[in-house]
């Protein structure tokens, strides 16, 4: 039975060179991670294996693309989480990519500590609300169940899962960016997390967001 320190983890990227250093950063945080590595989406979906939990898809890939590719990704790991992993990280691709299916987009240019957050927050256990082990510190945390968001924060929540930019947000609610921000800022503290792709993936998990 597969523990929680040992994700089985796929990388699609057809940079090798990122693909090694990502791969080795995943090593790291789990020494006993299964970790597949392809170099398309084809190539993936041939040779990985049916175990696979969580699925990094390079939006730029050579063939199929990573935004085409998702769908391929979810019908072939119906229950495994995709992040996806881009240099291109606009809101427009960043939209595209959850509105696909993708529980996260995670930029290249991010820490190695943001990468790994993502990854441990997509995993089957985390999912379910157990806190899941990582080496730099942080763990994940259900909310609060005492606690519920507010019509208006449900909205938001809509809105972010939309892909939506605080300032178009302001304007679909008829609301001042600052109360965007505030609103944002108490789904952040509901689900203990600290950015939007984060909230989405908790949102996720606890059925508040398809």
């Amino acid at each position: 039975m597969r523990c929680m320190s040992d994700p089985h983890v796929l990388l699609i990227d057809d940079h090798a060179m990122f693909r090694a250093g990502l791969a080795q950063l995943i090593r790291m945080q789990w020494p006993n991670a299964e970790l597949a590595q392809a170099a398309s989406v084809s190539e993936a979906i041939t040779h990985a294996k049916d175990s696979t939990q969580v699925v990094l898809l390079d939006v730029k890939l050579q063939g199929t693309s990573g935004l085409e590719g998702i769908a391929h990704v979810r019908k072939r790991w119906p229950l495994a989480a995709v992040v996806m992993l881009s240099s291109q990280d606009t809101p427009e691709t960043q939209r595209l990519a959850l509105a696909r299916g993708a529980a996260a987009f995670v930029s290249k240019a991010d820490t190695a500590e943001r990468i790994i957050d993502v990854i441990t927050q997509a995993l089957p256990e985390a999912r379910r609300g157990l806190a899941a082990p990582t080496a730099l510190g942080r763990s994940t945390t259900t909310p609060s169940q005492t606690k519920q968001l507010t019509p208006r924060q449900r909205e938001v929540l809509g809105l972010l899962h939309e892909g939506q930019s605080n300032k178009l947000m302001a304007r679909h609610l008829d609301v001042s960016d600052h109360t965007i921000r505030r609103h944002l800022q108490d789904i952040f503290e509901f689900f203990n997390v600290n950015t939007r792709a984060e909230a989405l993936i908790a949102a996720r998990q606890h059925g508040l967001v398809d």
